[in-house]
């Protein structure tokens, strides 16, 4: 049994001119009439498609934004009241206010 090599394609055609040059493939033919009236406004349609996908996500992104930034700022109030309220309490206490920002290995 023969297989060729590809048994799904269509084989490759080179057009070549007597003197050796090849030739260029023939231009697809332009739609006209109707057809090419529903491919322009198919063409125009899929722009305004992804046009509009477009200012979905960044809607999206803006109402993302504008629900975590309040959840954002009222989180970090509370913690800078309870840092403020420790440091105010050891202070009364007479007790150190170091507060470490940074972790050294050498320390441990």
């Amino acid at each position: 049994m023969t297989h060729r090599m590809s048994d799904k394609r269509p084989p490759i055609i080179l057009d070549m001119t007597p003197e050796g040059e090849f030739r260029e493939p023939p231009a697809p033919p332009v739609p006209r009439g109707l057809e090419g009236l529903l491919s322009r406004l198919g063409g125009v349609a899929m722009l305004v498609a992804l046009s509009a996908g477009g200012l979905l996500m960044a809607a999206v992104a803006l109402l993302a934004i504008g629900v975590l930034l309040p959840i954002v700022l009222v989180a970090g109030t509370i913690g800078a009241v309870i840092i403020w309220w420790r440091l105010r309490k050891a202070r009364a206490r007479g007790e150190s206010t170091i507060i470490i920002t940074r972790f050294d290995r050498r320390d441990s």
